[in-house]
């Protein structure tokens, strides 16, 4: 049976590919596409078994080329130069062939891409640009997804806390805004957030452009060892943030970090796509994306009898969304919503119920306030606080974290002129 081949390549090079193919032997060449749309549409279709594009194809990026590969079609990037062969490989691109190439050259890759049972993704040249702030340890670092339910549990608070926890005992630690919904991250540190650094990232991700440099560039460091990459200052920017490069931030700071600490945002549902008769950003696929990129997962909740009851349904929906740990965190535990002896209450009611051991977060409100009044960290104003010592148990007991130096003062949430 012969190989469906489409095509969406640049008009210097269409003519001469073209030719090549429709003449081939075994090759069916089933579309000449003009743009990007016609090419997604026809791999949409289930019309095409292989894809020849252009890396300056007019609006081809990381998340189309991911969506091909999700079609089922091997990709075979057509490049100019070295710089184009280079944004390829960072998109995945399976297969790479210059647009000069001999006619065998050109069959030769059309037919290993179709008889290859998985696509391989073009490796990286050796030379590496590196990082101003290199992950220290051998293998990649790890990402924690800080999640859970809505109502304001306390996530963001807690993905700050634990971040300077991490970064406080000398681990190279990244902070990462990826809430769609409710991006807060830049208010608790005092950094300005006009440019907000996640969507500056993704968009070099979609370019292919994103390395560990240009990330550390957008990723201001905002205590020693810890970075934070900003959120959307508006809710209506989600579109911005698109799964395919998110994870590609994801795997570039794994490369710079110890530990890279993603708060996001509670739905997960994908009724969006409903309505749209095409594919169509998703503003839940960034948390998705995180979920599944995971090697933890935070599930918080927030101690009382309306938090309880949606924990429990979300223990069941994080085992759909991810094959990551997880651990169950309650947020605001305080005995004038969960009874005399609230943390004999809530480990009762999640045994029962859901058969896990939670961590239990008290509610220091007092030395929450002044915290977030002060723009540091937990660690930093009140050490000794039952809050404090219940997120540092959490960060060493429960994800692994080792004992390291004691935080210095004014190396945590600090403000930021400006």
């Amino acid at each position: 049976m012969a190989i469906a081949v489409i095509t969406g390549v640049s008009a210097h090079a269409e003519a001469e590919i073209a030719a090549v193919l429709g003449a081939a032997n075994g090759v069916d060449l089933v579309r000449r596409c003009a743009d990007l749309a016609e090419v997604l549409a026809v791999a949409a279709a289930g019309r095409a078994e292989v894809a020849l594009v252009s890396a300056d194809l007019p609006g081809l990026d990381l998340s189309s080329v991911r969506e091909l590969r999700d079609q089922g079609v091997r990709v075979i990037g057509v490049f100019a130069d070295e710089s184009q062969e280079r944004t390829l490989r960072e998109w995945g691109v399976s297969w790479l062939i210059g647009d000069r190439a001999a006619q065998d050259e050109l069959l030769e890759q059309v037919h290993a891409a179709a008889t290859t049972d998985v696509p391989r993704v073009a490796a990286l040249p050796e030379e590496d640009a590196g990082s101003p702030a290199p992950n220290e340890q051998d293998e990649d670092g790890k990402v924690i997804a800080v999640w859970g339910t809505g109502g304001a549990p306390g996530r963001s608070v807690l993905a700050a806390n634990l971040a300077v926890e991490f970064a406080s005992a000398g681990e190279p630690t990244m902070l990462i805004d990826a809430d769609t919904y409710g991006a807060c991250q830049a208010q608790l540190f005092g950094v300005l957030d006009e440019a907000p650094g996640v969507a500056a990232a993704t968009r070099l991700a979609e370019a292919g452009r994103l390395d560990t440099v240009s990330l550390a560039g957008l990723a201001p460091m905002v205590g020693e060892r810890l970075r934070i990459l900003t959120g959307l200052p508006r809710p209506d920017r989600w579109p911005e943030v698109r799964s395919a490069a998110l994870q590609s931030v994801l795997e570039t700071s794994k490369r710079m970090h110890r530990w890279t600490i993603v708060d996001i945002a509670a739905p997960t549902d994908l009724d969006e796509e409903l309505s749209f008769d095409t594919v169509a950003p998703q503003r839940n696929m960034a948390t998705r994306a995180v979920l599944d990129n995971a090697d933890e997962v935070l599930v918080v909740a927030a101690g009382d009898p309306i938090g309880i009851g949606r924990l429990v349904r979300a223990i069941d929906e994080v085992k759909e969304l991810t094959v990551a740990r997880s651990t169950v965190v309650v947020t605001k535990v305080r005995a004038s919503a969960a009874g005399r002896n609230p943390r004999q209450e809530i480990e009762h009611a999640l045994q029962r119920f859901a058969g896990v051991e939670p961590v239990l977060i008290p509610d220091d409100r007092d030395a929450l306030d002044a915290a977030l009044l002060a723009g540091r960290a937990l660690a930093e104003t009140a050490p000794s606080s039952p809050a404090a010592a219940a997120i540092r148990a959490l960060a060493h007991e429960r994800l692994g974290l080792a004992q390291g130096r004691p935080a210095r003062r004014g190396r945590g949430l600090r403000k930021r002129a400006g």
